[in-house]
């Protein structure tokens, strides 16, 4: 059978992990923010299902950002469905940005209920599984979280194929372009950051103003769509955000303060001294719930990640000084300009995405007066993790190990170098550069 979609690049972590539950009662829900990869992970596995022998008619694709559905509504989407059902075969369905449904659950869970079918729907906001939105299908879903491009994803995009060699120091990894001319990883991995990983960038090349019309518009879909106009709805439970400015005032902030220690009540007093959010009566300070507001729909938008701290030996998380890490790099280069001087907290960011990634709960991890950068853990396996610029100076090298000496238990212990003449174990502990750690392939998650 001819596929619709022969064109679209493979993303096998992904696709693996959602054909893992096909031909399940369970309802696959694909999330992330806006267009990285999720309406072409659902067409590409369509075209599986036609490759497998599924007769077009049994498979229905519905993107609810066309203007073809633009007036329906759960009733609608529900008798769109079951009119084209075909009595005594499996229906196949792809619900493409389904929030934009009102009580779009309710007809997912009647089709469930009333016709035989295996359902893949995508959303770009963490609303869509709230407690209230998910109650109907309690138990009978799967989440799989969507990201940008990995740096390995990256370079397979843009034809680039790894090659690994030994020298004297060991192995060395050198990438390979399909016309043949060989880089160092490193080369390239500053390409990545500068542009960042949303897919759509492999169509249109490395150039910076064509990326940033891109990123623009991606920018902008998010803070209109996923955020201002679904407050304008009034959603029971949502948060009610309508001030344009202060959002993208508490954006630049985070996006300028990645892998910083944050707090609502710091972001609060910098808006005050720039004259955005005003105090009443006696306050000397904004009230935190504001801020808190808004950075908690820029969670719901996936625009940016959370990583909470926890205290180690007490075994518990912190409710103060988190981080703020931002889901991809080039949209922080288009917010703030593009800048070379901030390697450490770029490369901690990259390794935070990594890590969610290939299925870790990170957290930041508090050692009596010394941090952790990482604590990564997922069944029955749990690493500390360090992320430095370089290993090579001693100071440098006794200031990141010191935290990871610190902590008693026998879990692996790694420090990530950007620079790292010798990667060695030191006492137990791993020194790794970033680039191996980077290129290494994806792992499947044990959390679905």
């Amino acid at each position: 059978m001819k596929l619709r979609y022969p064109h679209l690049k493979k993303r096998e972590f992904y696709m693996d992990r959602l054909l893992a539950f096909r031909d399940t009662d369970l309802v696959k829900i694909v999330t992330g923010i806006r267009r990285c990869g999720k309406s072409s992970l659902l067409n590409m596995a369509s075209d599986i299902l036609r490759s497998d022998g599924i007769d077009n008619e049994q498979i229905i694709e519905m993107n609810f950002e066309s203007m073809e559905f633009y007036d329906f509504d759960s009733m609608k989407m529900y008798q769109y469905i079951k009119d084209r059902t075909i009595p005594g075969r499996r229906m196949y369905l792809f619900l493409d940005e389904v929030q934009r449904i009102p009580e779009w659950q309710n007809a997912v869970n009647s089709l469930r209920v009333d016709i035989d079918c295996d359902i893949y729907i995508t959303g770009s906001n963490a609303f869509l599984l709230s407690s209230e939105l998910s109650t109907y299908l309690s138990g009978r879903y799967v989440q799989i979280h969507m990201f940008p491009l990995s740096f390995s994803e990256f370079l397979t995009f843009h034809d680039y194929s790894l090659k690994s060699t030994l020298s004297p120091s060991g192995e060395q990894k050198l990438m390979i372009y399909k016309s043949g001319e060989s880089y160092d990883p490193k080369e390239l991995y500053t390409a990545y950051v500068r542009f960042g990983g949303m897919p759509a960038i492999t169509d249109i090349g490395l150039d910076q103003e064509k990326v940033n019309i891109l990123l623009d518009g991606i920018y902008s879909a998010v803070v209109v769509r996923d955020i201002l106009e679904r407050s304008q709805r009034k959603i029971s439970g949502q948060r009610v955000i309508t001030d344009a400015v202060l959002l993208r005032k508490i954006i630049m902030f985070l996006a300028d303060n990645i892998g910083n220690n944050t707090s609502a009540n710091s972001i609060g007093n910098t808006l005050v001294n720039e004259g955005l959010l005003k105090l009443s009566g006696r306050k000397s300070k904004p009230a935190p719930h504001t801020v808190q507001a808004y950075i908690e729909a820029l969670k719901d938008a996936y625009i940016f990640y959370e990583c909470k701290r926890f205290d180690i030996k007490g075994k518990e998380y912190l409710r103060t000084l988190g981080k703020y890490y931002i889901v991809d790099m080039g949209l922080r280069n288009y917010l703030l300009g593009y800048r070379d001087t901030d390697i450490g907290h770029i490369l901690e960011n990259v390794i935070y995405l990594e890590l969610l990634r290939r299925g870790y709960g990170v957290a930041i991890g508090k050692i009596g007066a010394k941090e952790v950068d990482f604590i990564a853990t997922k069944t029955n396996e749990k690493k500390y993790i360090q992320v430095t610029e370089s290993m090579n100076d001693p100071a440098t090298r006794n200031r990141e190990l010191a935290p990871l000496k610190a902590i008693r238990d026998n879990y692996e212990k790694i420090v990530i170098a950007m620079n790292c003449d010798f990667p060695q174990t030191v006492e137990g502990i791993k020194i790794v550069r970033a680039m191996d750690f980077l290129l290494e392939p994806l792992v499947k998650s044990d959390n679905g």
